[in-house]
């Protein structure tokens, strides 16, 4: 941008520092004039430190997800303009927002700007990440940049800052800027820090400037134009470096009165958007139930469609999906099915139906063949009119449950393949009201067990324990709130109990029972405009 100027050696100098070190911004406050942004507005500006002690510069940069940072790639060259190659930073790096101090272990730069997203060692909590916007400054639009450069009078100030800007044109990746004429400048240190609407959503990272104002540059200089690398649009880029990134996720597939819609909550505990499945898959007419388990970095989906046959379908690793098979065919037909649970053991699928009122069992190899289904009532005694059922991996075993009258019954299909007799799970673990809905996962050598009950008025959280001794039902006021629950979800991701459920209201509220045995304040997951939930399952995946 300034390359056709003339520049004095000073400013090619700073120019150099600027491009390397990052440029400030923040907002309200005049950037230049040292005023730190006080409405935490920018709270989720973070302050980036890349080499050792007395070879250290800095920079900034945006959160925008709880583990990413959006920044600048100049950050992170040893020499201005060097290319920045993905993968673990060449200088230790570092972020601080707030009081905290993290770790940047990940790179994943852009090749067309100088635009990166940088993750860190861990999720960031307490700080919403930043929007990014859908569209273009145009010439003209008022824009507030904000970060923790020089101001006009301090080499590093304690807090973000923030200038004044207006678009004046717009290339492919780029943003011309012009600050006003009271002290607005982006300085050294700002590189990478965010640029954002009268939204607040970020529209450019500031990248350059001719410094007017910072400290440390000649009084002489006056012109305040900058440039930003443009962000806008980016945020499907962004999505899509988070899903690709190391880490178990947990996959669901979501009934709405819509269709059926996979999404998946990542590692870094954002969720992706939902997809039509029936869209990836081939239209089958509809679905009335349907369940996912995952096996490695695949997902196997089970549906009843409203043509009352059961299909299966999986979903790759890259996004890719198969087309339905025909389970019946393979497995034999089931009629009058209500409900079907699935869960991976290995590399084996196995699928439990309920259908006309009994428990049948399945088993789709690794090597993608079917066992004939199953009626466990000849190996686990007589038990009938099952309307639903629920299924977990519990050191190599398959637990199983099934409700029939509004009580929970539990059964285990032992390595050996031999079944036990079924339990009645209140005289273990207590009395409710009648079961509605019910899931499980396998942790360890523990099955959790999740039901709602009393037409979904009531939810409760047990443990079968490895020594086979169950813990008494405890409420689940506190980890999903007060709510009515249509249907619950429960799975093993990571060593964690992830647990979702359908709201009367048409959400879906999502919590995490950590390792230490607590819980995670509820949440509920960002489905946009996939219609009125009904039904959820899930799975963990690598």
């Amino acid at each position: 941008m300034f390359s056709s100027r003339p520049r004095p050696s000073w400013i090619a100098a700073a120019l150099a520092a600027a491009i390397g070190a990052g440029l400030l911004t923040s907002t309200g406050a005049l950037a230049a004039t040292g005023t730190p942004d006080a409405s935490d507005r920018f709270a989720h500006t973070a302050q980036i430190t890349t080499g050792a002690e007395g070879d250290a510069r800095g920079c900034s940069g945006t959160l925008v997800a709880a583990q990413w940072l959006l920044t600048s790639k100049s950050c992170f060259a040893a020499t201005p303009g060097e290319a920045v190659p993905a993968g673990k930073p060449a200088r230790a790096a570092k972020a601080r927002l707030g009081s905290t101090t993290y770790d940047i272990v990940d790179l994943v730069p852009r090749t067309d700007r100088d635009v990166v997203l940088a993750r860190l060692d861990k999720s960031v909590a307490g700080v919403t990440p930043a929007k990014i916007a859908s569209g273009p400054a145009a010439a003209g639009t008022a824009l507030t940049a904000a970060g923790f450069g020089r101001t006009k009078t301090a080499w590093v100030p304690g807090k973000v800052h923030t200038a004044a800007f207006t678009t004046t044109s717009a290339a492919a990746t780029t943003l011309a800027l012009e600050g006003g004429q009271s002290g607005d400048a982006i300085c050294q240190g700002d590189a990478g820090g965010p640029v954002v609407n009268a939204q607040g959503d970020v529209v450019a990272l500031g990248t350059r400037s001719w410094l007017a104002g910072c400290f440390g540059t000649p009084a002489t200089e006056t012109r305040r134009a900058a440039e930003a690398a443009r962000v806008d649009g980016l945020a499907a880029w962004v999505m899509d470096v988070r899903a690709a990134a190391p880490g178990w996720r947990t996959q669901a597939v979501v009934q709405t009165d819509k269709g059926l819609y996979q999404g998946a909550r990542l590692a870094d505990g954002g969720w992706t958007g939902f997809v039509d499945v029936q869209s990836k898959t081939g239209d089958i007419g509809g679905v009335r139930v349907s369940a996912i388990a995952g096996i490695d970095d695949t997902s196997h989906v089970v549906v009843l469609g409203n043509d009352g046959k059961l299909r299966h379908t999986i979903r790759k690793a890259d996004g890719t999906w198969g087309a339905f098979g025909d389970i019946g065919s393979m497995a034999g037909v089931l009629t009058s099915i209500t409900h079907v649970s699935a869960v991976s053991i290995g590399t084996d699928l196995h699928v439990v139906v309920a259908a006309d009122g009994k428990v049948f069992h399945t088993v789709r190899r690794g090597d993608g063949n079917w066992t004939h289904f199953g009626d466990i009532s000849v190996v686990a005694g007589p038990i009938g009119g099952v309307g639903s059922v629920a299924t977990a991996s519990v050191g190599g075993e398959l637990q199983v449950i099934s409700v029939s009258g509004g009580k929970a019954f539990h059964t285990v299909r032992y390595t050996t393949g031999h079944w036990a007799e079924w339990g009645a799970v209140a005289w273990a673990a207590g009395t409710t009201g009648p079961v509605t809905s019910v899931s499980m996962a396998g942790i360890g050598g523990d099955a959790h067990v999740v039901i709602a009950t009393d037409n979904g008025t009531r939810q409760y959280h047990t443990i079968r324990k490895a020594d086979r001794n169950w813990e008494p039902f405890g409420e689940l006021k506190g980890p999903l709130g007060t709510i009515t629950a249509k249907s619950v979800a429960a799975a093993s991701v990571d060593g964690e109990l992830q647990l979702t459920a359908v709201t009367s209201d048409g959400k879906v509220v999502h919590t995490v029972r950590h390792a230490d045995r607590t819980w995670a304040n509820p949440t509920a997951a960002p489905l946009g405009t996939i219609g009125k939930p009904a039904a959820i399952s899930m799975a963990g995946t690598l």
